[in-house]
This record gives structure tokens, sequence and C-alpha cells, in this order.
């Protein structure tokens, strides 16, 4: 049986060291400004992102990875004689899954296995860690794929938005909504469901009562918790990570609770101050 390799790309927010510690291999997607090009991850911080967008004055544009960096990538571990896991953005959130099919069939490689994770940031996050599970294990390529998409509906991922200010510059909140939204204080909460995003609820007042929210919702999963790895996805937004990582460790006992930081094209479309709380559940 061949070496199994596990690949995602830069939307699963995982950090070069963790990606390191666990052979995770990740390919960028792309963010703009007008005609200058960053690599997700690679030659742009999310730091650095929001300065541009105050100093520009321009919201930033997301690029999905082409073909032809995936044929680039699939080819050079084929050569190497891996048998490649791809669990990458979700299908109906980038074009980036449609890359990766028009590479493989462009390869013409029955070792390379493509999964649409339906998901996004640590949604995708806990699918690669759990194949890194698998792999460990000796399973091969075809039986983790088969394992993990049958894990995909059991995936729950939330995200609690601080500002309107990005959802609305990118066109997915009118002048209306962000100016309601603004005057109330709503802090939108925007759930991950059947591949789309939808907001599932909009609390008003403090970014406390979002993380609230989310954390009932995680609690109320009781014995259903699949602990082997929960996750807090971040965008600047530390003091409350260490709030929603303190509270989870007071109730449930995770293997891993790992605090992670959202990249470039993420927190391009969510903006300063949005968290997530991402995990899995048994059924």
């Amino acid at each position: 049986m061949n070496k199994v390799l596990i690949m995602t790309d830069s939307t699963a927010d995982l950090s070069k060291d963790f990606r390191e510690s666990y052979n995770i291999l990740s390919i960028p997607l792309y963010v703009r400004f007008d005609d200058e090009i960053y690599l997700d991850g690679v030659d742009l911080t999310p730091e650095e992102l929001y300065h541009k967008v105050t100093e520009k004055n321009m919201m930033p544009k997301t690029s999905a990875v082409s073909p032809g960096d995936f044929i680039s990538f699939f080819s050079k571990y084929l050569t190497d004689g891996y048998d490649l896991v791809y669990i990458g953005i979700g299908a109906k959130l980038s074009a980036t899954h449609q890359s990766a099919l028009l590479a493989k069939d462009d390869v013409n490689s029955e070792r390379i296995h493509i999964i649409d994770s339906k998901n996004l940031s640590s949604g995708i996050a806990l699918l690669v860690l759990k194949a890194c599970d698998l792999r460990n294990q000796g399973k091969s390529a075809v039986e983790i794929k088969d394992e993990i998409e049958r894990i995909i509906p059991n995936v729950r991922s939330q995200f609690a938005i601080q500002t309107l200010d990005y959802l609305h510059k990118g066109g997915r909140a009118s002048g209306t909504a962000k100016l309601v939204g603004t005057i109330l204080g709503i802090k939108p909460i925007i759930k991950v469901k059947n591949g789309s995003l939808d907001i599932y609820k909009k609390p008003v007042g403090k970014m406390s009562r979002a993380l609230d929210i989310m954390l009932e919702d995680y609690f109320k999963e009781g014995e259903n918790l699949d602990l082997d790895y929960v996750m807090i996805t971040h965008s600047l937004a530390n003091k409350q990570a260490i709030y929603m990582i303190e509270k989870i460790k007071e109730k449930t006992k995770p293997l891993h609770i790992i605090e992670s930081k959202a990249g470039c094209v993420i927190s391009s479309h969510c903006g300063a101050g949005t968290i997530g709380l991402l995990y899995i559940v048994k059924q």
C-alpha cells in the first residue's frame, strides 16, 4: 500500500507549525488588492490585510486555487509515491473544489481522492485532523475518503460576526441591513448548513451574548459530542477565544481543544473580531 498524504487549502486555517507537526500539505488561495496579488498565509497576514483595507479604503478580492496550481502539487507528490487525499473548502463556497477536480482529470490518476468538505475554516480542519488520525492508523486513501465523507454531515460550524462592515463591503449585507444592525448592536451568528452559509441567529448587544449562544448549542449536545477535537477559530479576537476555551474546559474534556487564527481569505469575508466554535457530533 502506498504512503498517504493528507492535503488541504489555506481556508482550513491551520498554522504552518501545526501543519508540519501533523504532516499536512496546504495549497494557498489568493488575495488581491487591484493588481497586488498575495498568497493566503504565505506572503500576507490578517494584520497586514486589515492595514491594507484601511490604507487603500478598499476591500480585497479572493480567488480560488487554479487547476494549474493543483496539477503542480498533485504531480510532485504522485511522483514521490504518495496516494493523495485532498479535503478543501466546500464546493458551494469556492471554485477551488472544481479546480481540484479538473486537475485530477488532467493528471488522470486514480491515486487522487478529492473530498468536498461542505465547509470552511476549521470545519475543514476538523476533517483534516480526523483524516490524519486514520492515516496514522494505517488506513488506505480509499478508506480515509469513505470515513471522512461519512463524518461530513456531523461537523458543526458557527461564527459570530463582530462588525457588519465586511459583510456589507463584500456584498453580503445591504446598506440598510448594515445600518439597522449597527444601530441595534446585532452580532449575527453564521452557521454552515448543507454546504452553504446561513444567518442562524441575530443576538443584540455585547459580543459575549453571541459567544454564549454558540456555547449553549455546544453544551446541549452532551454525550453526542465527539471530543477528539474542538476548535475555536478567530480573527484577532484573542480575549473572546480565551473566554470560550475556559468555558468549554469547565464542562467538557476535549482530547484536543485548538485555538486557530483565521487566515486572510476567511478574514476578508468576515472582518476582525469574528470568532467561531467548531466541533463534530457523533450522530
